[in-house]
This record gives C-alpha cells, structure tokens and sequence, in this order.
C-alpha cells in the first residue's frame, strides 16, 4: 500500500503512539534502540492479549533490523499486524515509524517478527480459540 506520492505507507494497526525523550538518548544524542525496541514489544504485547483474549508472553525477537535512527522529539509510532496464529502462539509483524520532530515527515526506523504465546493464570500454553 502506498500513498499518492508513492511513499510507503505504515503496515497494520497503529498500536502505540509515544513522544522520544532526552532521558531515552545515548551518548550520541540518538534514541536507545533498546527503548525502541521496548516500545515494539509493549506494542506486539497489547496486540497478542487482544488476540488471546487474555495472558500474553514473548517468547522471540526474529531480525530486527535498525533502518534510521530516533530522536529527541520524534513521535514514535508503532503498528502492529497479526501475521500467522498457531495453537498456543502467535507471530506478529511490528513496525516501528518515527514522525519527525515538528514536521510531517514520517520515516521507517525498523521492523521484526515478534512471537507470543498465550498463558493461562499458572503460566502455562493456552490454546487460542480461533477467530
């Protein structure tokens, strides 16, 4: 999918929305990709709950790969699309866009494949009902 101009477009539901801060920066003033990557897996994780209509866990990170860097004042936006379901887990496909600082100008910073498996109260697999 992509937009008239021909840009890509975000795939999947924008899931969570957050602004990037000077306490999340290294030494070289760009964004931790460890607080990204947080951000992705609180993301996958209100995504998997929704889907197991209950506890959620991961269990993977496949290839994620850093594209572009974030910065201070960026608006991280995180999108999030179920991609296969199993009988106790789930993949699901999660992007990362930053909107840069006061401008329009949206920009893909990295991607991965996250896996979840859905838990009962004790911990252990549940199976997911299916849709």
């Amino acid at each position: 999918m992509t937009e008239t101009d021909g840009a890509p477009l975000p795939r999947g539901d924008l899931t969570v929305r957050t602004i990037a801060m000077p306490a999340d920066t290294n030494a070289n003033g760009d964004i931790f990709g460890g607080w990204v990557m947080s951000q992705m897996d609180q993301a996958g994780g209100i995504a998997a709950v929704e889907r197991a209509q209950g506890r959620a866990v991961t269990v993977a990170v496949n290839a994620m790969t850093f594209i572009r860097p974030v910065r201070v004042g960026d608006v991280l936006c995180v999108y999030t699309r179920i991609d296969r379901v199993g009988r106790t887990s789930m993949k699901i496909e999660v992007e990362a866009w930053a909107r840069r600082f006061r401008t329009q100008v949206r920009e893909k910073v990295t991607e991965a494949t996250f896996t979840f498996v859905s838990i009962d109260d004790e911990g252990r697999p549940r199976p997911l009902d299916t849709p």
